[in-house]
């Protein structure tokens, strides 16, 4: 056992980390301590150690993003009263840019830095302390000597009161729970830290020990989450032939509403809600959570797009992959709950077609490709504004339909022999294993032809990189499915917009009556042919080319906008059996769906 894990953290190492990133450190040592003397004004003190140096400057950074969370997010904003100091004396360390302090080494074998960093935005990326529990996001925790990435690095924790547990994917050093050790940076920036008092519980699937640590009390029954955790985790090995991790940890928060969640290589971070455990809509949601993060252990950690790793931590990565890397998983978080019998077939196909008319009622999925969404995820993706709708579509939705396009397409075309799970395993298998690398575009696209039997440029043309309507009925009618639209004979009038509970207008869509007619978004709608409205009520009993005058406040003066309604294009599609389906289609539904 402890040759096979040595055996991956080599692996590992040689798959993330940069071979330029460790000559100039030569065997430097670094180590943290954290201690948290502020807790209740959510403070985290850290002292950070680097010695065995001979240089004459060392420059510490702060990364600007966390991996798998793709928006520059400036983390060393968090960063107060930076000192350094060695042999009982300071050590001038000026900020030279926004993220790096240089210090002056010169003759100097050790030196240590301390600074305060501010938490208190508890989300799955960011950090969180208060007198409860800390969360430390670690890429906005830990600074990193430049250079290098490739060392290892040791953390001593030091609890706040009655804190008495820490759940990480971090190895122990000499079984203290408080002392952590990390082979290098990629590892340590993923692995975040959970310390407090949180409910732990664990259970065993195969050859991988499981922890999941609760924050934030709930409604959980725990024998019912390893069941059903345990069948997730086995139905996704399975499609990639193994588990390569000994231990894996879900960290949990638990809040009156929350979720998302961000996948590490050998742990992830769930937002859930604590009394949604007895609701079955909500708790599928949370399933669906747990198989969606699971799975990206495979796919995005270790099976990745060329661009994601090494790391750099001081700028985007850009990649046109995220549609695999984040659209398939979605894909998979819904495919995943059929295999291991935790969602039925009509379940299935519901989830799914949700994601259809996501993807068919936003207008900007006429306007950004696929493969574009994917590499604008750092400036539009994560930054939305009141035009986003209109504008680009989401990696995520498309790319999990496209996902089950292409699955179609290769269980039909092979006859049943394969599907998109012998992709991803040839992927992984030949990628992460075999070349120790990350994949190109062309070289997914290869994996996906090789299963297909088929040239899928005309497909790449249309759904990856271009704009063409989505041909649903073809790829369903292999499996003897059609699309039914409920919408397609209403002829209901819409004023083309969205208004918050103050009839405020917050979404101008793209081609409505209100789009052609000028209204703005911020506008608040007060009258509807000078009748006081207080929603869009009053909107149900005109008809398509009916006019009305729509009176707004704006910008605190009253202005009357003549409107022409529109029809309501919006579909609502289900997913329907073909009468009299022929054998070939029933193997293809039964390949698919694990019938």
């Amino acid at each position: 056992m402890k040759k096979l894990q040595l055996t991956a953290l080599v692996l590992l190492t040689l798959f993330f980390m940069d071979p330029k990133s460790g000559n100039a450190a030569g065997l430097a040592k670094i180590s943290y301590k954290v201690s948290f003397p502020e807790a209740q004004a959510h403070y985290v003190d850290v002292e950070m150690t680097v010695s065995n140096l001979a240089q004459p400057s060392l420059e510490v950074k702060m990364p600007v993003w966390a991996p798998g969370s793709y928006l520059v997010r400036e983390f060393a904003k968090n960063i107060e009263s930076l000192t350094a100091s060695a042999n009982g004396k300071a050590v001038s360390a000026p900020k030279i840019n926004k993220n790096t302090w240089k210090l002056n080494t010169t003759g100097l074998s050790s030196v240590t830095i301390k600074y305060k960093v501010y938490a208190f935005e508890l989300s799955v990326r960011t950090s969180f302390i208060d007198v409860s529990h800390a969360f430390l996001s670690t890429t906005g925790i830990f600074l990193f000597p430049k250079g290098m990435l490739a060392q290892p690095s040791t953390i001593t924790i030091k609890p706040y009161k009655d804190w008495n547990k820490v759940s990480t994917s971090l190895e122990m050093v000499k079984g203290d729970v408080f002392s952590r050790t990390a082979p290098n940076f990629d590892i340590l920036y993923d692995s975040p830290l959970e310390i407090g008092t949180q409910d732990v519980f664990d259970f065993d699937v195969a050859n991988t020990h499981y922890e999941v640590a609760m924050y934030g009390g709930g409604n959980y029954d725990k024998e019912r989450l390893k069941k059903d955790m345990a069948k997730i985790i086995e139905a996704e090995a399975a499609v990639f032939g193994e588990n390569p991790n000994k231990h894996y940890t879900f960290i949990v928060h638990n809040k009156q509403r929350n979720g998302g969640g961000l996948e590490h290589l050998s742990s992830t971070v769930l937002g859930a809600s604590r009394d949604g455990y007895t609701n079955e809509r909500v708790y599928h949601g949370f399933l669906g959570l747990v198989a969606h993060e699971h799975f990206h252990l495979w796919n995005v950690k270790r099976l990745r797009p060329i661009a994601l790793g090494p790391f750099d931590y001081d700028n985007e990565n850009y990649t046109t992959n995220l549609w695999i890397a984040e659209g398939f998983t979605a894909y998979y978080q819904n495919l995943i709950l059929r295999y291991a019998d935790l969602a039925d077939t009509q379940t299935f196909l519901s989830d799914m077609v949700s994601d259809i008319n996501t993807v068919e009622n936003q207008p900007g999925t006429k306007v950004q490709p696929l493969a574009e969404s994917s590499f604008d995820a750092w400036i539009k993706s994560y930054r939305p504004n009141e035009n986003s709708y209109n504008t680009g579509i989401s990696y995520y939705d498309k790319g999990a339909v496209i996902g089950m396009l292409l699955d179609l397409e290769i269980i039909n075309n092979s006859n049943g022999k394969y599907s998109l799970n012998d992709v991803m395993k040839y992927m992984y298998d030949t990628y992460y294993k075999g070349k120790k690398r990350g994949y190109t575009d062309a070289e997914f696209k290869a994996g996906f032809e090789k299963f297909a039997g088929k040239n899928l440029n005309d497909f790449y043309a249309q759904y990856i990189n271009g704009l063409a309507a989505i041909k649903y009925d073809k790829y369903l009618g292999y499996a003897g499915y059609k699309l039914v639209d409920e919408l397609a004979s209403t002829n209901n009038a819409d004023l083309g917009v969205a208004v918050n509970t103050r009839n405020i207008i917050t979404t101008v869509f793209r081609d409505g009556a209100g789009w052609v007619d000028g209204l703005n978004v911020g506008d608040q709608i007060t009258n509807i042919d000078d009748t006081p409205v207080t929603d869009l009520s009053a909107i149900k009993g005109k008809k398509v080319d009916d006019k009305i005058v729509v009176t707004v406040s704006r910008d605190g003066q009253a202005f009357k906008i003549p409107v022409t309604l529109k029809r309501n294009d919006n579909v609502k599609y289900t997913i329907t059996e073909l009468p009299n389906a022929t054998p070939q289609q029933l193997a293809v539904r039964k390949k698919w769906l694990k019938l």
